[in-house]
């Protein structure tokens, strides 16, 4: 063997040592920081959320427990503007991971934001439609060419397009505001909206005397009632996959916690830290299946779901573009978490 052979072996030799361990660093490689996001805020504009294991998590603090030993910082964003905002920060590349309302992250990934989508999150939440408590309305009809508040470009606004439609109306027939809740609540007691729709955020003011409620999705099905989903920055995603699935651990894990029918009260109260009373949770989800409600998993039920919502959304013009919802899905951490926390058959369609 000639000298210059025996260089260029050698030099082969020492790059083949060295490519698995360059391969097991690149695999540790961790983020500084790991941005959350959500658009639910408390009473008092409070940072804290309710309604979903993605919330619990959230309020408890189960992310940061997970990866404080890695010096990784957890930042929390809860955006009073909703999944309009949302929306906005996934665009201009700040945020890694979110959980949104049906609606608006539909109409992200229509209008191309780069994202994943990396579980179910909060099915079957149900809307209310109330009224001041000097009202003769008692149905969708007596409230024709009046003024009706609700909260546009979120899972609220698409679920209030598919019920009028169900009973005859569109949004033509009413005079309809975009107000948050805090307004929405403001406006109806001093006169300026006629009613308001809204999500389980209406009991407390039921309670005060404030409203009446009229109507309640509880007996639609699913499709006209809302969803949530747990969205992951695609580029986020591909270059810190394992993080992705430990955050996709801990959101599992709450999930089967909270679909223990024993652990309601322990749960509403984590919720209530959010400003809303204890007794809203009580009669928002008073014959609501938590089990269903918390399941995170991707089958044809919940898939075919999103679908329904997604052409729902594009025939009521809600919706700009298509999206391809199988290409959307990236169901490998779901499933990886469910395996190894012996989850695969827990939850059924």
């Amino acid at each position: 063997m000639s000298s210059w052979t025996k260089i260029l072996f050698s030099s082969v030799i020492a790059v083949s040592t060295l490519v698995p361990a360059v391969q097991a660093f690149a695999a540790e490689a961790k983020p500084a920081v790991i941005r959350f996001a959500s658009p639910l805020v408390g009473t008092g504009n409070r940072p804290v959320g309710y309604g979903s294991y993605y919330a619990t998590v959230q309020t408890q603090g189960l992310i940061e427990k997970e990866f404080q030993k890695d010096g990784i910082k957890i930042q929390w964003n809860n955006f009073k503007g909703a999944g309009p905002a949302i929306n906005e920060s996934y665009a201009n590349g700040l945020i890694d991971i979110t959980w949104l309302g049906d609606l608006p992250a539909l109409i992200g990934k229509a209008s191309r934001l780069d994202t994943k989508l990396i579980a179910v999150a909060g099915s079957n939440d149900n809307t209310y439609l109330i009224v001041p408590p000097g009202s003769t309305a008692k149905s969708w009809a007596d409230l024709k060419g009046k003024r009706i508040g609700f909260f546009r470009g979120t899972s609220v606004h698409l679920a209030l397009n598919q019920i009028i439609k169900k009973y005859g109306f569109t949004e033509k027939d009413f005079r309809f505001v975009n107000v948050d809740g805090p307004v929405g609540y403001a406006a109806l007691a001093s006169g300026d909206l006629d009613a308001l729709f809204s999500n389980q955020s209406v009991f407390p003011v039921i309670d005060r005397g404030v409203a009446k409620l009229i109507y309640s999705s509880k007996k639609e099905p699913a499709q006209l009632q809302s969803s949530g989903y747990v969205l992951v920055n695609s580029k986020f995603e591909q270059k810190y996959p394992e993080t992705v699935q430990r955050v996709v651990n801990v959101l599992v894990k709450e999930a089967a916690w909270e679909s223990n029918p024993n652990n309601k009260p322990a749960l509403f109260k984590t919720w209530a830290k959010s400003g809303l009373p204890y007794s809203a949770f009580v009669r928002a989800n008073d014959g609501v299946n938590l089990k269903s409600h918390s399941a995170p998993v991707f089958n044809s039920a919940s898939i075919s779901l999103i679908k329904q919502k997604l052409k729902a959304g594009q025939d009521l013009k809600l919706i700009r573009g298509n999206i391809d919802v199988d290409q959307w899905i990236e169901p490998k951490y779901l499933n990886n978490a469910l395996k190894s926390q012996n989850l695969q058959n827990f939850w059924t369609p």
